[in-house]
């Protein structure tokens, strides 16, 4: 039992918050390349994808495990982000941390996302079996690579319009 619910039905809100966080982090990473906010989008995002690494901890283990490393970087990323989004709103050098720091952390909820695909769907599993073989080492390559020229471009075209929030992507 894990908050009062049997560890499948645990499993399953864990899987379906992270589900919700990447979903959003698309939407979000579009608005950033889009040179604009999506306020409600970025709240779905920001808090599902906190909610994500912190359900993370709750599993009954009884060792360190790479996820939980994962789960850290993620929340220390996410504190950051918000902190840039809501406490700073953006100013000066804040935007920029604002949006690696909120990508760090969508980067990391998709590479857990590649890691659980890889260990329990069984075609991909097939190839790579312990996570160590070539399909599951160029997968999470590609992915790296593309996160990363994402977030560049996302630097370089989010500039936000005081007061306007979602309106901003919406407009153009």
């Amino acid at each position: 039992m894990v908050l009062g619910m049997s560890l499948e039905a645990f499993t399953v809100l864990h899987v379906v918050i992270s589900l919700v966080g990447i979903a959003s982090g698309f939407v979000v990473l579009f608005g950033l390349l889009n040179g604009g906010l999506v306020d409600r989008w970025t709240a779905t995002f920001l808090v599902s994808t906190i909610l994500t690494s912190a359900t993370g901890y709750l599993f009954p283990v009884h060792r360190l495990l790479p996820s939980h490393v994962v789960g850290g970087i993620s929340l220390v990323a996410l504190a950051i982000a918000v902190a840039a989004r809501y406490r700073f709103a953006l100013a000066g050098a804040w935007r920029s941390t604002y949006v690696v720091t909120a990508m760090i952390a969508f980067y990391l909820n998709v590479f857990v996302l590649i890691v659980q695909s890889f260990q329990k769907i069984a075609p991909l599993h097939a190839l790579a079996p312990t996570g160590s073989e070539g399909p599951f080492k160029i997968t999470q390559l590609a992915v790296l690579v593309i996160f990363s020229g994402l977030t560049v471009a996302a630097v370089r075209r989010f500039k936000p319009v005081a007061g306007v929030g979602s309106k901003a992507v919406a407009a153009r």
